[in-house]
């Protein structure tokens, strides 16, 4: 297997280039000024050798009340499969923080896909989901983001 990560490190200006194109950071005002984008709490920045991807892990209290590692950034231009690209990814993060759950939050409405987060499902992430009136529902945060999530191993369902 290809190894296609590479840490680096917050600022990277590849990654933070990659950062700017994200769907998210286009409706912030300012986003452009920073030379940081991560965050506070521990982090894993991650980056293909050609910096046509970008991916980066937060350890963080979440305002959400989300538990786990948060995938807080992806961005994939390149040719490599994205499900492949997480797969890596999660590899990393499940050696910095073993046995933790792994969720990010998809924009439906914000994403050119008519099946937003695919990328991660068929990495093997699920959507998390709710029951209402008798039918299973993707549980969406208050701002409307879908939450999707990769249980640790010995959590698998």
């Amino acid at each position: 297997m290809t190894a296609h990560w590479f840490i680096t490190k917050d600022g990277d200006r590849t990654v933070l280039d990659l950062y700017r194109r994200h769907y998210p950071v286009q409706r912030k005002k300012g986003a452009w000024k920073i030379a940081q984008f991560v965050g506070p709490g521990e982090h894993i920045v991650l980056r293909t050798d050609r910096g046509d991807a970008g991916f980066v892990w937060r350890n963080f209290i979440d305002d959400s009340e989300q538990l786990g590692i948060n995938c807080a950034f992806f961005r994939n231009e390149g040719p490599v499969l994205s499900s492949s690209l997480i797969r890596q990814a999660d590899a990393i993060a499940d050696v910095a923080w073993p046995g933790a759950r792994h969720y990010t939050f998809v924009d439906p409405g914000a994403v050119r896909s008519a099946n937003p987060g695919f990328c991660f499902v068929a990495a093997g992430w699920k959507r998390v989901t709710t029951v209402i009136d008798q039918a299973r529902v993707p549980l969406l945060t208050s701002g409307g983001l879908q939450i999707i999530e990769r249980l640790p191993c010995g959590r698998c369902s």
